[in-house]
């Protein structure tokens, strides 16, 4: 995949109705959750909440915990696409800075009752393995997304060097054999954008993504009893100062 390339392409109409369905399955299940626990709920309470068949929920979800990974998803998919949409020129450590302040805010793209149901499933994630699972995917995923879209703000200069030979030697050996494999061909590319995601940008994007993280974790398990305790924005901004000092401009001249 191109650096260049949003982590969340777009998708179909057909792929937008299934998402859908997907979130209202999602916040059926979430409502269940808060309402009455995790263990009491089961996967055909959800459908029949959600107004499906049992079925059409197993076509969804192979489990009745993975029936919140569009809420999960959701938040992760703002912040990275918030990092993304940052202006040209601003600094790395700004742009994530700024995109929790836009996104880890109640009515920042959700509503009440999702803010709160976020908070409820990422503190009931803490308690049950099988939930905690699920969250810990979502992390890793939305990584590997934040790492790319990383790569696209900060241009290392090894890798986009390598980049441009390796792709001169293809096209020449393709001139010379006069025609090449497209199958491979497609693979040699996705190997070769691939390696553009420099080792240090994915540790830069793993320390963001525990940095979120642990921030929302906390003020999920935040029993709310100081006076004016910080919220997942004010945690996390505090959390990514790590970042700060990082050496960004070292990238440019490796």
């Amino acid at each position: 995949m191109s650096s260049s390339t949003p982590p969340f392409p777009p998708v179909s109409l057909t792929e937008r109705r299934k998402a859908e369905t997907r979130m209202e399955i999602a916040r059926a299940a979430a409502g269940l959750f808060v309402r009455q626990g995790l263990k009491a709920t089961r996967a055909e309470d959800i459908a029949q909440a959600a107004g499906i068949a049992p079925r059409t929920f197993y076509r969804y979800f192979a489990a009745k915990e993975e029936a919140v990974v569009p809420l999960y998803e959701a938040g992760a998919r703002r912040w990275v696409e918030a990092v993304r949409a940052a202006p040209p020129g601003t600094s790395v450590p700004q742009a994530l800075e700024d995109a929790v302040r836009s996104t880890l805010r109640p009515g920042a793209g959700m509503s009440s009752d999702s803010w709160v149901w976020a908070r409820t499933l990422i503190r009931l994630a803490h308690s049950n393995p099988s939930l905690r699972r699920v969250w810990a995917e979502v992390c890793q995923t939305s990584e590997r997304a934040l790492a790319e879209v990383l790569a696209a703000r900060v241009p290392v200069g090894a890798a986009a060097g390598d980049n441009d030979a390796e792709h001169a030697d293809r096209a020449a050996h393709v001139d010379d054999a006069g025609s090449a494999d497209s199958a491979d061909s497609a693979d040699s590319a996705e190997r070769v954008d691939g390696a553009a995601v420099d080792a240090r940008l994915r540790f830069a994007a793993a320390v963001a993504i525990a940095a979120v993280r642990a921030a929302v974790e906390a003020w999920a398990a935040d029993e709310g009893t100081g006076e004016d305790p910080p919220g997942p924005a004010e945690l996390a901004v505090a959390n990514l100062a790590a970042l700060r000092d990082f050496p960004w401009d070292a990238l440019t001249e490796s």
